[in-house]
């Protein structure tokens, strides 16, 4: 094994979290800092082009893993698409920028996880955003990551969100502001017109810094400890022969829901008796890997007589976006959503809906092939929990995956509840008048029907997180229980899952630890206030 330099932090995935930390501690002249990705840089026209993110899947900028056969769903397997390159999943996803809900947080505080409340984390939020409007009491203006409006707006966008008045709900131009509740127009993670990642955002304004070195196609193979102080990691570059790289203050582990428990597990933090029977010796019995919360979503599907993205790309298309990057290539093409509350008398929302004017069928991997669109209904707070666990003690082995979505009656209940509110909607004026006819829906509105719809056709929104929470295996500080010089720092520390899509809380948790890593002296509670209102 050849030894190479040592650095004062070495992070361990380039995705969006890794991203924001590398940034942020190399901001201090006197910290090095080593970024290790797995994946390849993010260079590629299908990335920075908004509408291309589906055409990413099964390439080499996609993880490409699969559940485990799916008890309540007739053992079908789910597809999970996962970013591997720099930025990770900000590289590749539908860039809707989306915080959850205020209660989320709060909830996290009761969690095992004081400090991490929505006033403690609000002010990461802001920090990390210039959006071009919104309210200033929960918007920032001069953060790196760019959040817009779409440059495009299609038509049939407005005739749904029309559609969900005419149903009753509420309009929300505002998603992440006073109420999350209601239906409107979504914003994303753009930069005129381009994706706006967490590298575009973050790190490559600071590749050139001499305290960085972001190295690409690296494996990390296992966090290296001397008794229970974390020193550095073994990485193979490209399959060759395995390295060191020593870290001189903390090994931080940025890998994500799924590999991060995975990397842990493998250098022996992880539950004993699972670790034993790979001839693994454990280091400190946590529960890594457990606790996998995700958001199942089931998505119907409309015949139209209206033009849709199934159309987009002519040659003018082309032109107008390399000219101005506006027009269909500028949309993510999830253009709208809406949170409704399925139970009467809450005011916190069981399932967000997104609608894009597309046919997006097979889990995204089939072609539109007509005009088509589509509406989802995600299920916001699941009650189920799944795990993942090793598949063998190689490291480029695919974790296993047990997603284990919709067991509990209460899950399947809202799930219900939420197709069924989009068989509503559908039928609204607004959109009745464009619905040509069905083309993949419930055969009607029963609780039966619905049911068997939703267990041949739902799939996640690939929003994993929780298996290395805030409580269970890492404290509020987001250090590794029993280990020294360790943490991690990615979707997996949520005590649980927030009621919206996950990027823009997972900058703001490397925001918020970014500040805990400079700032050592501070508690999680002492590092920002909350904005003045």
């Amino acid at each position: 094994m050849m030894n190479t330099r040592s650095y004062d932090y070495v992070i361990v995935g380039g995705g969006s979290a890794g991203c924001v930390l590398a940034a942020r501690l190399t901001e201090e002249p006197n910290v090095s800092v080593a970024l290790l990705e797995a994946g390849d840089a993010d260079k590629t026209q299908e990335i920075s082009t908004p509408i291309a993110w589906p055409g990413l899947a099964k390439t080499k900028f996609d993880w490409d893993f699969a559940s485990e056969p799916e008890p309540m769903l007739n053992g079908r397997r789910i597809y999970i698409a996962r970013g591997k390159t720099l930025g990770g999943s900000s590289a590749v996803n539908a860039m809707i920028y989306m915080r959850g809900n205020p209660m989320d947080y709060d909830g996290w505080a009761k969690e095992g996880a004081p400090g991490w409340s929505y006033q403690e984390i609000l002010p990461y939020f802001i920090k990390s955003e210039s959006n071009q409007r919104g309210d200033a009491r929960f918007h920032g203006r001069s953060g790196p990551l760019s959040v817009q409006d779409g440059r495009y707006k299609h038509p049939l966008v407005d005739r749904f969100v029309e559609a969900g008045i005419q149903a009753g709900q509420e309009h929300n131009d505002d998603f992440n502001g006073a109420s999350q509740l209601g239906v409107g127009r979504l914003q994303f993670t753009m930069r005129d017109g381009s994706r706006c990642s967490a590298a575009d955002a973050y790190l490559h304004p600071a590749r050139q810094r001499p305290n960085l070195d972001v190295l690409t196609g690296v494996l990390v193979t296992r966090v290296l400890l001397e008794g229970s102080r974390a020193v550095g990691v073994t990485v193979s570059r490209y399959g060759n022969e395995e390295e060191t790289l020593g870290a001189e203050r903390e090994v931080i582990v940025s890998a994500g829901a799924y590999n991060s428990p995975q990397l842990l597990m493998l250098s022996g933090i992880g539950p004993a008796s699972d670790l034993k029977r790979f001839g693994i010796a454990p280091i400190v019995d946590l529960p890594v890997g457990e606790n996998l919360q995700d958001h199942p979503f089931v998505l119907l599907l409309y015949f139209t007589n209206e033009s849709t993205f199934f159309r987009a790309g002519s040659a003018e298309d082309v032109r107008l976006y390399q000219r101005e990057r506006r027009g269909p290539l500028a949309s993510g093409m999830v253009e709208a959503g809406g949170f409704l509350t399925i139970r009467p008398g809450k005011r916190v929302p069981d399932i967000e809906l997104q609608m894009a004017p597309v046919m997006y069928s097979d889990e995204g991997l089939s072609v539109p092939t007509d005009d088509a669109f589509g509406i989802s209904a995600d299920l916001l707070k699941p009650t189920s929990r799944g795990k993942v666990t090793l598949r063998s003690t190689r490291p480029d082995a695919k974790p296993r995956i047990f997603l284990n979505v919709l067991t509990t009656a209460e899950d399947r209940s809202t799930i219900i509840a939420g197709v069924r509110q989009i068989l509503h909607i559908v039928k609204q004026p607004a959109l009745d008048a464009v619905r040509r006819s069905d083309l993949s829906v419930p055969r009607s509105d029963s609780d039966a029907n619905i049911w068997e719809f939703v267990q041949q056709q739902a799939i996640t929104d690939r929003h994993p997180s929780c298996t290395c929470a805030m409580g269970r295996v890492v404290d509020p500080e987001l250090k590794v229980l029993g280990i020294e010089g360790l943490r991690v720092v990615d979707a997996s520390v949520m005590p649980s899952i927030t009621r919206g899509n996950l990027n823009a809380t997972v900058i703001a948790i490397a925001e918020k630890a970014a500040d805990l890593l400079l700032r050592p002296s501070l508690s999680p509670r002492q590092v920002a206030q909350p904005p003045t209102t």
